[in-house]
Parts: C-alpha cells; sequence; structure tokens
C-alpha cells in the first residue's frame, strides 16, 4: 500500500452548492379536474391499445412473449426478418429475460466474418442493431463486434437523416435505450414517435395523456417532500426509502467533507451498536443529531415492517448500513494517513461505499408483494448483479469526482489506484476502468436471464437503480454533487406536460 506522505488530519472542506429548484415544488397545488379527466381518457385508450397489443386481454403480455419465444425456431425459419425487425425482436425478448440466441445475426456477415457493407444505408437496422448490442452477456462476440460496427456507422448515418431521425441517432450514442431510466426514455421517445410518419395517432395520444397523468402525482410526491415539514428530511422520519437515500447522502458527505478521522470511529461504533445509549459517546453534536435521526427512521421502519409482517426487513437494512459506516471509516483511514490501496483492495472496499447496497435493501422495504425474507436472503448474498451495480455505481463515480475529490483532501479513487498500481496515465485508468463498467452490464444482463434466481420484479427494480448511476455520472459530470446537467431531465419529467397537439 503506498503512502503519499500527504497526511489528511485539516482536510479541505466541500463547497456544495445550493438546489437549484429550492422549494419550487413545494407550492404545487393539485389539479384534481384534470386529474381526472386524463383518468377517465386512459380508460379508455387503454381498452383500444390492449386490443392492438395483445392477442387475448386475459392473457398477460409476458405469456404471450413466451409463447411466442418458444416458437421462436419455427418463426425465424419462416420469415426473413429485415435487420430492423430482428434487432427489435431481440431486444423486447431480451428485455423481458428471454434469451433469444445472437446468432440470429450472422446472417447479416460476409463469408469474410464482416459485417455487409450493403446493411450500411439501413439507418433505423443499424440503429436497431446498436440498441440490441447492450443486451449482450459475456461470449457473444457478435454483439461486441456489433457495437464497434453500428457505433462507427451511426455519426455519419445521423448527418445524412432527418432531423427527426438525426436527434434519435444522437440521443441513442449519448445513452442507449437499455441504460437509460424508462420514464426519461419513454418521454423523449414520444417526441420521436409524433415526427414517424408510421406512427399510430391511439397509441400516441395513449402515452401523451397518461404520461401527463402520472407527471401530476409526481408533481404531487414533490411537493410533499419539498414542503418545509420535509425539508429537515433526515430528522422527521416516516420510513420510505427517499429519505433513507437522504441519510445515505448526509454520511456520505459527513465522512468526506466535514468530520475528522477520530469522529469518523466514534460514529462507525455507534452505528455498530444501534442503540440510543451509544450517543452519548459521539464527540460533536451535528453527530448525535444525525445519530438520533437514524435511529428515528430504524424505529418507525421497524414499526411499518411489524404490521405488515416483514420485520425481517429491518435487520437487512441495519446490516447494510453497517457494512457502509465500515467502509467509509476505512476509506476516511486511508485519508488520513495518505494512503494509495491496491486497486483490488480500494475496489472490493468500493463495493459498499457505492451505497447502492443501502439503497436497494431499503427501497425493498417498500415493495412488500416480492420482497419477502427470501428476497433478502438472496439479497445478502450479493449475487452478481448486486456486485455489477456496485461496482459500476463506485467506478462511474470515481470518473467523473476523483479530480475533484483530490483537491479536497478525500482517499485516493479508483482511478489513482489503477493509475499507481499499473503505472498508467489518467487516460488509460479511465479508459480500462470504462471496460470494467461495461462487463458489468453484462453481469446484470445475465442475471435477467430466465429462469432467474430472484423474481423479475426485484432484477428490474435493481437495473432500474444502475440506470439512475448512469444517468446522473454518465455524462462526464457528477451530477450527484453538481446536478446542473439533470436539469434538463427534471424539467422533462417533472416541468413541462407534453403537448397534446
Amino acid at each position: 500500500m503506498e503512502n503519499t506522505n500527504q497526511q489528511n488530519n485539516s482536510r479541505g472542506k466541500a463547497d456544495f452548492p445550493p438546489s437549484l429548484w429550492g422549494c419550487s415544488f413545494a407550492s404545487f397545488s393539485f389539479p384534481q379536474t384534470e386529474f381526472e379527466s386524463y383518468s377517465r381518457q386512459v380508460e379508455v385508450l387503454k381498452e383500444n391499445v390492449k386490443d392492438m397489443l395483445m392477442a387475448s386481454k386475459k392473457n398477460p403480455i409476458e405469456n404471450n412473449l413466451k409463447e411466442i419465444f418458444d416458437d421462436l425456431p419455427n418463426l425465424l425459419e419462416k420469415y426473413d426478418f429485415d435487420l430492423y425487425t430482428l434487432s427489435l425482436l431481440f431486444r423486447v425478448f431480451r428485455q423481458h429475460g428471454f434469451k433469444m440466441p445472437c446468432v440470429v445475426f450472422d446472417k447479416f456477415k460476409d463469408t469474410n466474418g464482416e459485417f455487409k457493407e450493403t446493411i450500411i444505408n439501413d439507418v433505423k437496422g443499424i440503429l436497431g442493431l446498436y440498441e440490441a448490442s447492450f443486451l449482450s452477456v459475456h461470449g457473444e462476440q457478435v454483439l461486441d463486434e456489433a457495437l464497434v460496427f453500428t457505433k462507427a456507422n451511426l455519426e455519419s448515418l445521423a448527418m445524412q437523416s432527418s432531423p427527426r431521425l438525426a436527434d434519435h441517432i444522437r440521443n441513442a450514442l449519448i445513452r442507449p435505450f437499455h441504460k437509460g431510466v424508462p420514464r426519461i426514455e419513454a418521454r423523449k421517445y414520444i417526441s420521436f414517435y409524433e415526427e414517424d410518419e408510421s406512427r399510430n395517432d391511439t397509441l400516441l395520444k395513449f402515452a401523451k395523456i397518461d404520461f401527463n397523468r402520472v407527471q401530476l402525482i409526481h408533481r404531487q410526491e414533490l411537493s410533499i417532500l419539498s414542503s418545509p415539514f420535509r425539508a429537515s428530511i433526515c430528522f422527521l422520519a416516516d420510513g420510505g426509502h427517499e429519505i433513507y437515500k437522504n441519510c445515505i447522502s448526509l454520511l456520505d458527505d459527513t465522512c468526506d467533507a466535514y468530520a475528522s478521522f477520530e469522529e469518523i470511529q466514534h460514529f462507525t461504533n455507534a452505528i455498530e451498536r444501534c442503540c440510543m445509549d451509544a450517543i452519548d459517546q459521539l464527540p460533536a453534536e451535528y453527530l448525535k443529531v444525525l445519530y438520533r435521526a437514524l435511529l428515528n427512521l430504524f424505529s418507525e421502519t421497524e414499526s411499518d415492517m411489524g404490521k405488515q409482517g416483514r420485520s425481517c426487513a429491518l435487520y437487512y437494512v441495519k446490516e447494510a448500513f453497517k457494512e457502509l459506516a465500515r467502509a467509509y471509516r476505512v476509506e476516511a483511514q486511508w485519508a488520513d494517513e495518505g494512503l494509495v490501496p491496491p486497486f483490488d483492495e480500494y475496489v472490493r472496499n468500493g463495493l459498499a461505499t457505492s451505497a447502492y447496497g443501502v439503497i436497494v435493501a431499503a427501497s425493498f422495504v417498500e415493495m412488500d408483494e416480492v420482497a419477502g425474507q427470501e428476497a433478502y436472503k438472496w439479497l445478502k448474498s450479493n449475487p452478481n448483479i448486486m456486485k455489477a451495480g456496485k461496482m459500476i455505481c463506485r467506478l462511474m463515480n470515481d470518473i467523473v469526482s476523483h479530480e475533484d475529490e483530490q483537491k479536497r483532501g478525500d482517499c485516493a479513487s479508483g482511478v489513482e489506484c489503477f493509475m499507481k498500481q499499473y503505472d498508467v496515465s489518467e487516460k488509460k485508468a479511465i479508459e480500462e476502468i470504462q471496460k470494467m463498467v461495461a462487463n458489468g452490464w453484462k453481469d446484470i444482463n445475465e442475471d435477467c436471464m430466465r429462469p432467474t434466481n430472484a423474481p423479475m420484479l426485484l432484477l428490474q427494480h435493481i437495473v432500474n437503480l444502475v440506470r439512475v448511476t448512469d444517468v446522473v455520472y454518465g455524462d462526464d459530470d457528477d451530477a450527484y454533487t453538481i446536478p446542473l446537467s439533470l436539469k434538463d431531465y427534471v424539467t422533462l419529467l417533472y416541468v413541462e406536460q407534453v403537448p397534446m397537439c
């Protein structure tokens, strides 16, 4: 372990910016009449859309997909699907956990094993293949080659395409659909689809009305969370996982930028004990306030879970918090002693400091229908999808935040650790770490293929949390700390309604 000889007894303090939104959402007045109007229209259109999309209203869409998937060999033999259709089928099946074989794309290769030049002008097909390639698992070389091939051609194709299709292509190059937060992607796709000459107007109208309807619900929830009563969000516990996220943020900021190493040691020991008697050992009043809030949150969760017969949930949430606190203490010690740990050691500890484990455990609290004791046991076993999610969160954060963190005196990030261990440049370290992130997505995809070890609803929830990580850290910005780059997404989701005409 390398000592940088830069003792960190007097750490630089973080200069975090104020909220972009302040109390903007607190004054929202829920328009009941408008909401009821949207709801009535949605119910009418929903039946029409079901008729269009499903062979039988009584047969769930996943059953329909299974029937089609089981008959896929016959369909592939009977029909000569073009690149766009085949790519779309591949995406839909894999997104729902059906492992459609990647060899279906071999027919678009020539005798030399290269993708045929004749498909380059098939813009929709190339875009579809690009999107499909992000559903790959380990060992699928044709999809790895497809990603390189399509990415190399899409930018030039965008310049030759209509403005609508060009925007669609550039949006995909920034963030493929599979890595995007579903509701953000749905909102953007509504705009793309509206300009599509082959659009279905009933489906488009349904999508617009339903988006605006749900947006009203979300704005109402934001107004509650933004009210003065909720402003002290970690001092008044109500059991929701959003409150846990805010507690995690406060704990992270405390350990990163405010507390001394000695204070962090005392605080970690108190969290290990997890009882009010331990509060007297805390040396600073602000730590006592944070600790008391955390215990109140645990107490509220225990009460709520007890009513549901799910008391086991609190045990797993507490254990996740203890693991997080221990990992923060390790980082604080590295910073205090000026140490640069080996990269592998850093990553092992970083899986916990990503806070992904706590966030998932806390979010399961609200998923009472599927997140029982078996689900928590599965989570505690640290399956590959969780390891990958933690790693992606930790390393993507490091890539965009390491420079500012080093100026502040934080411990070495994954970037510095990789550079030191392998004696490479910052650029090379980031390139290698990005490859690890890409492989992490393959682990996630693999764990979502049927038969799965956990309910699909829980797996998709975990995937969506990783997608949030990609949105927050994937645009070369640390949008978690400085959220200016998220402003357009917030506006899109919660401020601007979808125009109805």
